[in-house]
Order: structure tokens, then C-alpha cells, then sequence
């Protein structure tokens, strides 16, 4: 069924699909309509919907809901999702699955409303304390938004592991079409859910090990299935990269201006290439540094003051030169800016 749709709304129609059937959330611009949608939706289904007092108290609702088997997730923006880390470093520890849907605002502080990427290291990098990984996937449309949504959920359950949808508020807030299909929903197994029944009354859902060897042991189980999820979760996309001598970089709402972007310049007679990392964590690091070395240059743009562009160096182990090109504050570069970056790393091109 296609249908008009707004990004946060579309995150919670493919929640529904993917078999959720909780939510728990504090309302923060521009995040508030996926909480509105899942109050709106989730009763539709027999679901639950919560706002709770804070976004504190969310995250350790959904810590509960996924305790219990639930397929659960909560949304937030910047500020909300700073006061979730401990909750999403408990989840990881405790190897409960959710998703969790971050609409990049401005910051840091209270920043303002405006869309950003700033958001990158929190969620990427861990944010919360001790040795773990979020899997994050970063949509660049409304047809995504649902779609990565549904990945999210079948990653959680894989690794039984906190799942980002990590957006900006450009994607979040925008209107596009969006094709939806009823699909089977596979109920994963749950072999850490408390059924609360005499035989599984002691499986008590807990992330604390008072032994240091318990907690290496711990530890290095997570670390191998971090290890698989590199070899095969990485996902990417190439837009005109096969004769590309300068290749931009770019995810979300940039990755969209950048395609604009490579058009243009391809009228201008400019051989560039655009290479959208859509997983963030796995990076598609191997993919980008065989992308890169058929390149002279790369350039990595980004809605913040630059946190991929660490990630883009580290794949590209110094092989190539690279530039960064960023905006703050809720200012997106246009068309024109972007092609003026261009022009002037490959004047040879113009």
C-alpha cells in the first residue's frame, strides 16, 4: 500500500511490522511524532504505549518490557538520548534487544531544534560505560525510515543487542511516499525472557557479575558476536563511483544533497562519486577503502563539526587524502556550496 507519510511517522509503521508491540517515550522535538504514531498505533494492535516521566525512565521501561520478551523500542532526540546511556549500556550488558530511534537535533546542551548529526560518537561509539557496541543503521528517506526500522528489530533479536535507527530531523520531519507490505512476523526465540513460571522463576535478566573473570568471560562472548556482525552486517550504498576521481562521503539527509550534488557536477564535466554508509556501526570500512582507492581524493560531509570523517580515516589507513567539509547549528550545505568544494579539489577537472 503506498501512502503520503512523515519520517517519524513511518518508523512506527514499520515497527508494527516488524512485530513490535511496546513503547516507551518522553516527547522532544523533532522527535515528538514517533511517540504520537505509536499512541495512535500500537492500541490498533494490541500494543502498549506509555509516555513516561522522562526519557530515563523509558529506556529502563523498555529495559523491562525486553526482560520479558517483548519486542519493545523507544525514540528521543540529542538531549533525551544523553539521559538514556546508562539504561542502553545496562541493556547491552544484559543482552536484551530493542530499538532505539535518535532524530539528530542541534548541540551540544540544549542546542536547539534544528537538525543535525551531532549525535555520531554518542551512538556509534557507545556513549554509555563499559565494553560495548551499538548496531546502528542510518536512514535517507521516509521508504527507509520503515525500512531500516524492521532491520533494526531483526538485528536485536540477532545479537540481542540495544538497535539505533539514527536520523536527523531533515529525514524525520519530511513527507514522501511510502510503500508498505504485510509480512509474516517471525517471532524470535528468547532464551533470556523471564516467563515468570516455577522453571524459569530464578532466569533473573541482570547485567552485574561480581567475579572479574565472570565478567571477562562476559565480555569476550559480546566481543565475538561484535566480531561477527562486522563480517556480515555492513551495508553501504554507490552512486557513480566507477570512474570517479573525487569520492564524497555522506549519510542521512547529506547523502541526498551529495547525489544532487554529483549530478551537477557531472554536467560540469567533474568525474565524482558518492559512497552512503548506511550501517554506521559495522562500518563498511573494507567496502569504502576499495571504493576510495580507485579515487585521488575523498571528501566527507557531515552536519556537525566532524565525527564519521574519524571513521572514513581510519578505513582509509592514510592511502588517500582526505577532506572534510561540515555545517552546524541546523544548516544543511546546498548544491552550489558542495560543488564549490569540489571545484576546488579538482581544478584540474573544471
Amino acid at each position: 500500500m503506498r501512502q503520503l507519510c512523515k519520517g517519524n511517522v513511518a518508523v512506527i509503521k514499520g515497527a508494527v511490522l516488524a512485530g513490535c508491540r511496546a513503547y516507551y517515550g518522553y516527547p522532544i522535538t523533532p522527535a515528538s511524532e514517533v511517540a504520537e504514531a505509536a499512541a495512535l498505533y500500537f492500541p490498533e494492535v494490541g500494543g502498549t504505549f506509555v509516555q513516561a516521566e522522562s526519557e530515563t525512565a523509558s529506556i529502563n521501561m523498555v529495559y523491562g518490557a525486553a526482560s520479558a520478551g517483548v519486542r519493545v523500542m523507544t525514540a528521543s532526540s540529542g538531549p533525551g538520548l544523553s539521559l538514556m546511556q546508562e539504561g542502553i549500556s545496562y541493556l547491552a550488558g544484559a543482552e536484551l534487544p530493542c530499538v532505539i530511534v535518535d532524530v539528530m537535533r542541534g548541540g551540544p546542551g540544549l542546542g536547539n531544534i534544528a537538525p543535525e548529526q551531532s549525535d555520531y560518537f554518542a551512538m556509534v561509539k557507545g556513549g554509555g560505560h563499559g565494553n560495548y557496541r551499538n548496531l546502528v543503521v542510518a536512514p535517507a528517506s521516509v521508504q527507509e525510515m520503515a525500512d531500516l526500522t524492521i532491520l533494526a528489530f531483526e538485528l536485536a533479536d540477532r545479537y540481542r543487542n540495544p538497535a539505533i535507527v539514527l536520523t536527523d530531523g531533515f529525514v524525520g520531519q519530511m513527507m514522501e511516499p511510502l510503500d508498505l507490505e504485510y509480512r509474516e512476523i517471525l517471532a524470535p526465540e528468547k532464551p533470556w525472557a523471564v516467563k515468570g513460571t516455577a522453571e524459569t522463576r530464578k532466569n533473573m535478566v541482570s547485567s552485574i557479575f561480581l567475579e572479574p573473570d565472570d565478567l571477562e568471560d562476559h565480555q569476550r562472548r559480546m566481543e565475538a558476536k561484535y566480531m561477527r556482525a562486522q563480517q556480515v552486517e555492513t551495508r553501504w550504498e554507490e552512486y557513480r563511483t566507477e570512474d570517479a576521481e573525487l569520492i564524497v562521503v555522506g549519510y542521512g539527509i547529506v547523502s541526498r544533497v551529495l547525489r544532487s550534488a554529483v549530478d551537477e557536477a557531472r554536467k560540469q564535466g567533474m568525474k565524482v562519486g558518492l559512497f552512503r554508509p548506511i550501517s554506521l556501526w559495522p562500518f563498511p570500512s573494507k567496502e569504502l577503502a576499495a571504493t576510495a582507492l580507485r579515487a585521488e581524493k575523498i571528501l566527507v560531509v557531515e552536519l556537525s563539526n566532524g565525527q564519521m570523517v574519524e571513521d572514513v580515516r581510519l578505513a582509509l589507513d592514510g592511502k588517500r587524502p582526505i577532506e572534510f567539509y561540515g555545517r552546524g547549528g541546523g544548516n544543511v550545505p546546498s548544491v552550489e556550496e558542495l560543488i564549490a568544494k569540489m571545484e576546488e579539489l579538482m581544478p584540474a577537472s573544471v
